[in-house]
């Protein structure tokens, strides 16, 4: 192979890889914005509204399709190794924790619909907190993907221990609540539900900072994060790509 073909591959990879780049981040910030609406929805007590957003959800699922042909494109334009290959497998393993993410928030939309048939309750603002937290984590570690900036993954990776503080803290509220007065029970069970899925979509952001550091690196991220989700098991977690 003359060098002139060699590098006309070279550069039709990288620019394969550039656009796929930044069809993930488009992806997740749908997937951000999905959260964000479902929110929106849950202060308005909107349930028109709430199904548009689970709706929705479609065009995630749609993106992560798309991202898997562009990912079998790639191979077949040049067989990477290496750094090239940690590439394309990062490309896949994050696109599928954002379609996962995409889920969560359409989950939370989903709740709210029976959550706006019942009297209104304080504590259901204290799920825009635990959003903000986790919105600002997805799109952290999206600018850590598009930049290939490891550190920056690190901090997102760092940081959910906070969200899973404010997790934790919520639970115990919602709990109090219930047991205050049982008409609460309804409400507040949607609004665990909710939490839950809002914490989980902080999992996956670590998910993806952790495929992240392994695309830059070439090798895992071995240090220890603590976990202050104390609502299902008491002592923190070693690091692990969390599952659903």
């Amino acid at each position: 192979m003359s060098g002139s073909s060699k590098e006309h591959i070279i550069k039709s990879y990288d620019d394969e890889l550039t656009r796929l780049t930044g069809e993930i981040v488009r992806m997740g910030e749908l997937a951000v914005s999905q959260l964000e609406a479902a929110i929106d929805v849950i202060d308005r007590r909107d349930e028109r509204a709430a199904q548009h957003v689970v709706s929705n959800d479609d065009a995630i699922d749609l993106l992560e399709q798309e991202i898997s042909h562009d990912v079998v494109r790639l191979l077949a334009l040049r067989a990477p190794i290496a750094g090239d290959l940690r590439n394309v497998f990062a490309a896949l393993r994050i696109a599928a924790d954002i379609e996962r993410i995409g889920d969560y928030a359409a989950n939370v939309a989903k709740r709210s619909i029976p959550l706006s048939m019942v009297a209104p309750i304080a504590p259901t603002n204290g799920l825009g907190y635990l959003a903000e937290l986790a919105a600002k984590e997805v799109r952290d570690v999206l600018m850590a993907y598009r930049d290939r900036d490891a550190e920056r993954a690190y901090q997102v990776w760092k940081e959910d221990a906070e969200l899973d503080e404010a997790y934790t803290g919520y639970f115990r509220q919602l709990l109090t609540y219930m047991m205050e007065d049982p008409r609460n029970i309804t409400p507040c069970t949607h609004l665990l539900f909710m939490a839950k899925n809002i914490e989980r979509i902080g999992d996956h952001a670590t998910n993806i900072a952790e495929s992240i550091w392994y695309q830059v690196n070439g090798e895992p991220l071995t240090a220890q994060r603590a976990k202050r989700d104390f609502t299902s098991n008491p002592e923190p977690t070693k690091l692990g790509h969390k599952q659903d």
